[in-house]
């Protein structure tokens, strides 16, 4: 199983399932702690969400760090890719930030070449943006390490759940007050 922040997946759910924390491993490879009782949190869908959040992110950071990106910026040109044109404002309710923490995403990624913003000339307030022939191959790259990393979640979720996996982690973004 994978692994989120030193902890091994296996033993996150274990000790949740327990109500009690694993020994994990800082960055440095230092004992954090021997046992934590997380207490109600070991039952909260908040909590265990994060975690699992935590982890999958931290995997897919580990395979993409070779590429120089990070999962994020994996999102960020997978929507642009996706939808030519796309305007930031509809990229940041697609990609669920605000607009404020999107732009300097966009920036960056137009200053490394991985992106073109070109101006509406309707509306000299809106930006399309498009992938660069590097944004393209950059993308292809995270392609091929977030499949690999889609196979890992595949397995630990299994093929017959994903889809009510999937629906019910949608149905939470959708309804969630």
């Amino acid at each position: 199983m994978g692994k989120a922040i030193g902890i091994p997946l296996e033993a996150i759910v274990v000790a949740v399932r327990k109500g009690k924390g694993a020994t994990r491993r800082g960055k440095n490879g230092e004992a954090v702690a021997k046992s934590i009782d997380f207490g109600p949190l070991a039952t909260w869908v908040g909590f265990n969400l994060r975690m699992a959040q935590e982890a999958t992110f931290d995997a897919f950071s580990h395979r993409s760090k070779a590429i120089g990106e990070s999962p994020g910026r994996f999102g960020t040109l997978t929507l642009i890719a996706c939808n030519p044109g796309i305007s930031q404002t509809e990229l940041s309710q697609a990609n669920g930030r605000d607009k404020s923490s999107l732009t300097p995403v966009v920036e960056d990624l137009v200053r490394r070449g991985l992106v073109e913003r070109k101006r509406v000339d309707s509306d000299r307030r809106t930006y399309r943006l498009n992938l660069t022939a590097t944004g393209k191959r950059t993308l292809a790259l995270m392609t091929r390490a977030a499949r690999r990393h889609e196979r890992n979640l595949d397995r630990i979720i299994g093929l017959r759940d994903k889809k009510r996996f999937l629906d019910i982690l949608k149905r939470i973004a959708a309804e969630i007050e």
